[in-house]
């Protein structure tokens, strides 16, 4: 059960406390009561906390070997199928404000007030029509969340991240090499297009941002990751809604069910998300990875009651009835409980942090002097793992 970006750090607001320890999550309080607790570093030191490599290592994969990027992990959940000469970019529709020139212009939202499907898809498509060659090929994905197949790419390394750039000056973030010029050129003519497209008139007067511009990042090249099944003789399942999850799942042969409903925001369905995981572990799962999205975005928003609000869902619409199902069945179980990154409300973008878990063993309990899961508690416990990596071999082999 891994909830994107749960960690944080004390806030003024909460007393000196995190979402995570003022949340009323009793279930998670359950597990950590009788489990494993400690503290891991799910980023290799020297690379960038992003979700592909936290969640790649979370499953067991060594990001130092087969983090490629998180865009050709996504093309390949949108089930694209990428050449050898094409490279994936994810192209976000941000939203930008101010006067002037593009490079004046400030980075409004990462999301665009987190834009629906469907009306990505209509500016995605007029994209599409617009930019769209034998080079370069557009893909909507599931809200903000696009990508761009670029055949013979330039080399592109100079990028920023989007949500790390909320309410700043884009000029001083935009690539600058001459072999990324290109892709300056592209986001800068995005905007001219988008900014007066109808679509983005509507928003306006219903007084929601304009998804006004592409914002590209994350480069790749064609992903290939071990079968899970291989390398750990389980039969595996992904339970999420992005396609940066689900394309780490594809590429390992994992089966990824599609859940009605899931999102990837506060409204996600999860509800949903539970019953999906019993129906895979009914069909014969012996594994199933759920991640919610929704504390990240909370945390990307700076909006720390939705943050515990995400956490509070998690605990009672997915955990309860998980726990209540396995119990139900009379078998052994084991649940690993953590974030895969911090995503703290007071910077609003990940950071590279120890997070805390909680591993559960049926067949195991034991006190563990824990009443509350959060950060503090797991670090108090002197346990620490350097590489996220071995905690899967934890998880399957049940190591203490």
């Amino acid at each position: 059960m891994l909830g994107d970006g749960m960690a944080d750090l004390p806030l003024a607001a909460l007393g000196k406390k995190t979402p995570l320890e003022v949340a009323n999550k009793p279930n998670m309080n359950f597990l950590a009561s009788r489990g494993i607790n400690g503290t891991v570093d799910t980023v290799p030191e020297g690379m960038v906390p992003e979700s592909d490599t936290a969640n790649l290592a979370v499953m067991g994969y060594d990001p130092r070997v087969y983090s490629k990027g998180r865009s050709p992990l996504e093309a390949a959940s949108m089930g694209i199928e990428m050449a050898d000469d094409e490279t994936a970019i994810r192209a976000n529709i941000v939203a930008l404000g101010g006067d002037g020139e593009y490079e004046d212009l400030v980075m409004l939202d990462h999301s665009s007030d987190e834009i629906p499907t469907d009306q990505a898809r209509v500016l995605i498509e007029a994209v599409q029509n617009e930019f769209g060659n034998e080079f370069l090929k557009f893909y909507c994905g599931i809200s903000y969340r696009h990508c761009l197949i670029w055949k013979n790419c330039p080399e592109f390394n100079d990028f920023s991240r989007p949500h790390d750039i909320i309410g700043r000056r884009v000029g001083d973030y935009l690539p600058e090499s001459e072999s990324s010029r290109p892709m300056r050129e592209l986001m800068k003519k995005s905007y001219d297009f988008l900014n007066n497209h109808p679509l983005n008139d509507k928003r306006a007067s219903l007084g929601l941002k304009r998804a006004n511009s592409l914002w590209l990042w994350s480069p790749g090249k064609k992903p290939a990751l071990p079968s899970f099944e291989e390398k750990t003789g389980l039969k595996a399942s992904v339970v999420c809604a992005v396609d940066l999850i689900k394309g780490i799942g594809f590429c390992a042969g994992m089966n990824v069910p599609n859940v009605e409903g899931a999102t990837g925001a506060i409204e996600t369905n999860f509800a949903g998300k539970r019953d999906a995981a019993i129906k895979e572990l009914e069909n014969g799962a012996d594994l199933v990875y759920i991640h919610v999205e929704a504390p990240d975005e909370a945390g990307h928003q700076g909006k720390v009651d939705e943050k515990i609000r995400a956490i509070e869902n998690i605990d009672k619409h997915i955990l309860e009835g998980l726990i209540g199902y396995l119990n139900e069945k009379g078998e052994d179980y084991r649940i690993l409980l953590l974030p895969d990154h911090p995503t703290p409300i007071s910077v609003r973008t990940h950071t590279r942090a120890p997070v805390p878990f909680v591993l559960y063993d049926s067949a195991n309990e034991s006190e563990s002097g824990i009443a509350n899961y959060c950060e503090s508690t797991a670090s108090q416990t002197g346990l620490y793992l350097a590489r996220g990596e071995d905690l899967m071999t934890m998880l399957i082999g049940g190591n203490k």
